[in-house]
């Protein structure tokens, strides 16, 4: 079983698995369809093409929500059962390199409690550079499991779960933006700069390498360690811009051993929704 992360070649070994569910998760920000026009071209035999705006979120409500709201649990459910997704069913998700959407089904599915998932290690390029790795057109026909959620695996916090976490010692809050965003020296995506005052940050990036594979599981382990000073994962929380990249540090932090930390789903941009919310900058 794979909880965290496997390799292509791992996953080339077992390709014909029936009891294998793979799931292309190819976004980009700039372009909502340019995923799935990548999935048409070409896509991983047997993976189903799941849309961060669609499958992976709720609809956006102005003024209230971030810009990735989390969707209900009976939204997760029936369309983890349409993917063909029961107790049994080994996940994989993948997206083109960075693992950011991946990650984020990766979460779901372990808030849902099925812990029997794991994100490709370098995405779609890890697999096409394997020698006579097989790319289909072919869009599959999945016939449906019924998904049972199980034991709840991480936590959800509100804002205002941080508004009361950010001031309270036996937590750490943690921003997965770039740097500069959160300094708040400029913002390119949401209408206001800054970070959640009392939060500390780790760019989700820098889990990877230059390949853009995980960091070795130690290395994660010396990242992660110092920031959580002593505290164990379960009372850090984590967020990002929209809640998406914050589960790329979540997964990273568990493939090094550490435990489950919490995700503030709504994150910056629904934080800035309410101006009474305090804003930090550095």
């Amino acid at each position: 079983m794979f909880t965290t992360l496997i390799s292509a070649q791992q996953l080339a070994e077992r390709i014909a698995d029936p009891e294998l569910r793979i799931i292309d998760c190819r976004f980009s920000l700039a372009d909502p369809e340019a995923g799935r026009s990548a999935y048409s071209q070409g896509h991983i035999p047997g993976a189903v093409y799941a849309h961060l705006d669609e499958d992976l979120c709720a609809p956006i409500i102005p003024g209230q929500t971030g810009r990735h709201p989390l969707p209900d649990k009976d939204f997760m459910i029936q369309k983890f059962t349409d993917w063909g997704i029961d107790d049994s069913v080994q996940v994989v998700a993948y997206d083109d390199k960075t693992s950011m959407v991946a990650s984020r089904l990766w979460w779901m599915l372990r808030y849902l409690g099925h812990t029997r998932v794991a994100v490709l290690d370098g995405g779609f390029a890890a697999w096409t550079a394997l020698p006579d790795a097989p790319v289909s057109l072919d869009v599959p026909n999945v016939e449906s499991r019924a998904f049972r959620p199980g034991t709840q695996v991480g936590q959800v916090f509100s804002a205002d779960d941080v508004e009361r976490i950010r001031q309270d010692a036996a937590f750490i809050l943690v921003d997965s933006r770039e740097g500069f965003r959160y300094r708040g020296e400029s913002e390119p995506i949401d209408p206001v700069a800054g970070h959640i005052p009392g939060a500390v940050n780790a760019f989700f990036m820098e889990n990877l390498d230059e390949g853009g594979r995980f960091l070795p599981a130690e290395q994660l382990r010396g990242r992660f360690l110092p920031m959580l000073d002593g505290l164990p994962a379960q009372q850090s929380v984590f967020y990002c811009g929209s809640g998406v990249s914050a589960c790329h540090n979540l997964l990273a932090i568990a493939h090094a051993g550490l435990g489950d930390a919490g995700l503030y789903a709504g994150s910056w941009s629904e934080w800035i929704t309410d101006g009474a919310r305090p804003v930090g900058r550095v």
